[in-house]
């Protein structure tokens, strides 16, 4: 998810994409959560190892449940010849007082492979609109009434790679679009572990894994019974500040008729045309806070005993 191959990885601070290595601190704590859920409890008279000694290599397992409920995940998605859904991303961002902030994006997603994609972003920031015809690609913001335009490649796969490279467009639910998602998401797994059932998330039954490679750690919640991905969390090793990335996918429909102008949009068209290009980066809003002030109490005991 979100784009762990290098190709579709996410650079931006603070977002989904690939971060400094740190990767012992990370095998830790994914060691962690796995074996302290299926480990027994140590014998009361065990021997405690010796102050200063190493402690005992874990092994990463990979258990073919879970890859296997990934896989079937995977291969619903791969046979759909048309599909729409919607995404709602919430990610944490660091704040200049300490916790992170939580944002929250919308994505209203229709496909139909090869060659059409449709991406309309209602907020919480600025609208935006993202169509591609498998002739073009085209990003629209319509409260500016600015569109930007570029020549496309003919595939999904194909096109979600230039928009990247070209003007830095990425969507955190790449992998799960692109022609073979079982490729993009499991290629790589150094850990993959069955968690077990849960009925809240996603108002349906789902089977909840967790699976992870050098890059990322994801817990991943998938319909029993339909097998489409309902939630997907990650944390990034190269991270330091552990911040958290949720997806939750909804409303999805699989295979059904899509009409031909849904891939272009004449508004767009019409639209002031600027460079196809990379933003400069600007920090989401929120993130620069206002100087906290003191308190009526605290600015008095700062004043000098001469101060009038």
């Amino acid at each position: 998810m979100i784009g762990r191959r290098a190709s579709l990885a996410r650079p931006a601070p603070g977002h989904w994409g690939a971060l400094v290595s740190s990767k012992t601190l990370w095998l830790a704590a994914v060691v962690c959560v796995f074996v302290g859920s299926a480990t027994p409890a140590p014998a009361a008279n065990a021997a405690k190892p010796a102050k200063g000694a190493a402690a005992p290599a874990l092994e990463m397992i990979v258990e073919p449940k879970a890859m296997e409920l990934l896989k079937a995940a995977c291969s619903r998605l791969a046979a759909a010849k048309t599909m729409s859904f919607t995404a709602t991303e919430s990610y944490e961002y660091p704040s200049k007082l300490g916790p992170a902030i939580v944002y929250t994006s919308r994505y209203d997603v229709t496909l139909q492979r090869p060659d059409k994609l449709r991406i309309m972003m209602p907020g919480d920031g600025p609208a935006s609109e993202f169509y591609y015809d498998g002739k073009t690609m085209m990003a629209f913001a319509p409260a500016e009434n600015l569109v930007a335009v570029s020549s496309a490649p003919p595939t999904i796969d194909a096109m979600l790679k230039a928009a990247y490279e070209s003007a830095a467009i990425y969507y955190p639910f790449t992998d799960l679009i692109v022609a073979d998602p079982y490729v993009a998401l499991a290629d790589g797994a150094t850990l993959a572990f069955y968690i077990g059932p849960s009925g809240i998330v996603g108002g349906v039954k789902t089977e909840m894994l967790a699976w992870a490679d050098e890059d990322v750690f994801i817990q991943i919640w998938i319909g029993a019974d339909d097998k489409l991905p309902r939630r997907m969390r990650a944390v990034y090793n190269g991270d330091p500040g552990r911040l958290r990335h949720q997806l939750d996918i909804s409303d999805w429909k699989l295979d059904s008729p899509v009409t031909a102008d849904a891939f272009t949009s004449a508004k767009a068209h019409a639209a002031k045309a600027i460079a196809f290009d990379k933003p400069a980066f600007a920090e989401p809003p929120g993130v620069k806070p206002l100087p906290m002030k003191k308190s009526s109490k605290d600015a008095a005991a700062s004043k000098s005993p001469n101060t009038p």
